[in-house]
């Protein structure tokens, strides 16, 4: 257990300070978009005189506060937000790498104040970077990969980058056919960066990342120190993890239904803004690489499709309500895959790493499926707890706060992984796969994909949206 941390007093408010810094603990916030996170982390850090890190990547790019599902600045509640709402739309991207150098010298200020640093955020490589020092984060897109590997705009060296994706699908088979096996011919980024890391390293990403669990292998044989501690903490630091969770199917109807507010409160005006500063970039020259950054946001390529028909002209009014309809329900479909992804990376990295850690016990799992009962199940459990690691009292047992905690926080074994954390459910065919490359098969039938047209045809026959099809004035700056 984790003892001796911080002692805190309690103010005439009820809130909490900080009064010995003999230890450096760090509060984490983690779980799917829609559960409740950045809720906790202000209840956390109002009781605790703390200060909160984003760790969500689209969340530091500046406006767009509905695209990128911003906390507001009421909602903030004047707890001091950093890495929020600051990077330009035609900055460079940021990656791991640099996430982990800023996020560090932040929460070291934060605690030179004699404060508690909180960590929030859906990007949970992000947050692993901070909390292991030899993470190993899978290539899967153009932030995601270490740092070491950043090279800077490699389209303008390698034209093939910027090419059909069969052309870059043929050329990682010659250089690197692991890869080229392991992505989907529909996963362009993940393509384009495996290419990209042989072209600017002479080495394949396969070997690298080969490399990386043999150096991992070497050291948990040796005994070496594999807890928690990084730039950021020691492994005699105290950290603590709040996963907040909800139930699947909760949670589906919540997301679609915040999609929906999104779009009564300005989505497509922001996504028409988007477009705008698109085409001024291009009129400028300027070169826009619309696989990385803000451009892999949920509700840009969704209604990408619904913005070139608006533009042309050409469409009826009832084409274009249809359209409109076809994007909303595509933003709704992917927002619910990425809060299984979200989850997914929970439990096949972050406990992998915490249960070989030994750490497991700093991860618990907070019930935010009724909202009604967020104080109750959530808020006041993550108080409870996080009082008793800064008095060094012993801390309760995470597996046992509810029979979704002992089933989730349970590490499963490799082979388990492979078969029960992959199963997937086809909603359109009603079809399970219980294996990853079974998955992919699935997606790309010819049986799967017509079903799934006419469903989402359907949904937008469905739909009886009054829609205003002008064009929009809303520009970014």
């Amino acid at each position: 257990m984790l003892r001796h941390a911080f002692r805190c007093y309690q103010t005439t408010t009820g809130n909490f300070m900080m009064k010995e810094l003999s230890k450096k603990p760090l509060i984490v916030v983690l779980g799917a978009t829609g559960t409740g996170k950045s809720q906790l982390a202000v209840d956390l850090a109002t009781r605790f005189d703390g200060e909160i890190i984003n760790g969500d990547a689209m969340q530091m790019y500046d406006g767009l506060p509905i695209v990128t599902n911003k906390i507001t600045l009421e909602e903030q509640q004047g707890i001091p937000h950093h890495l929020l709402g600051f990077i330009a739309l035609e900055s460079e991207p940021w990656n791991v790498g640099l996430f982990k150098k800023k996020a560090s010298k932040i929460i070291e200020e934060i605690r030179s104040r004699g404060r508690l640093p909180i960590l929030v955020g859906g990007t949970h490589y992000y947050t692993q970077s901070l909390l292991f020092e030899d993470t190993l984060v899978e290539i899967g897109s153009a932030e995601e990969t270490p740092p070491s590997l950043e090279v800077a705009a490699p389209e303008r060296t390698f034209a093939i980058l910027e090419g059909p994706i069969e052309d870059i699908i043929q050329k990682l088979r010659e250089v690197d056919p692991v890869m080229a096996e392991r992505w989907h011919p529909n996963e362009r980024r993940k393509l384009r960066r495996s290419l990209e890391i042989y072209l600017t390293t002479g080495k394949r990403a396969s070997d690298i990342y080969a490399e990386q669990k043999r150096h991992k292998r070497r050291m948990s044989n040796s005994g070496s120190e594999t807890a928690i501690h990084g730039e950021t903490t020691t492994k005699d630091d105290p950290t603590l993890l709040f996963w907040v969770h909800s139930d699947s199917d909760v949670l589906k109807k919540r997301l679609d239904d915040r999609v929906d507010k999104m779009v009564q409160t300005g989505l497509l005006d922001e996504v028409k803004a988007m477009g705008s500063f698109l085409e001024r970039q291009k009129e400028r020259g300027a070169s826009v690489d619309l696989s990385r950054g803000i451009w892999v946001s949920i509700g840009w390529k969704e209604f990408e499709e619904y913005l070139t028909a608006l533009k042309s002209g050409t469409c009826s009014a009832e084409e274009l309500e249809k359209l409109y309809a076809l994007s909303v329900e595509k933003t709704q479909i992917a927002t619910r895959q990425y809060a299984k992804y979200q989850i997914r990376w929970i439990r096949r990295k972050l406990i992998k790493a915490l249960a070989e850690a030994g750490k497991l016990e700093n991860l618990y799992l907070l019930d935010a499926t009724d909202v009604s009962l967020w104080t109750t199940n959530a808020s006041m459990p993550a108080i409870d707890i996080t009082k008793k690691l800064l008095d060094g009292e012993a801390l309760p047992q995470p597996q046992g706060f509810s029979d979704a905690a002992q089933k989730l926080l349970t590490p499963v074994l490799d082979d388990e992984l492979k078969e029960t954390d992959f199963r997937q459910e086809c909603e359109t065919c009603h079809v399970t796969c219980v294996a990853e490359h079974q998955w992919l098969g699935h997606l790309k039938s010819r049986r799967h994909r017509a079903l799934e047209r006419k469903k989402i045809k359907n949904a937008a026959n469905g739909r009886s949206r009054k829609i205003d099809h002008s064009s929009n004035n809303t520009e970014i700056p």
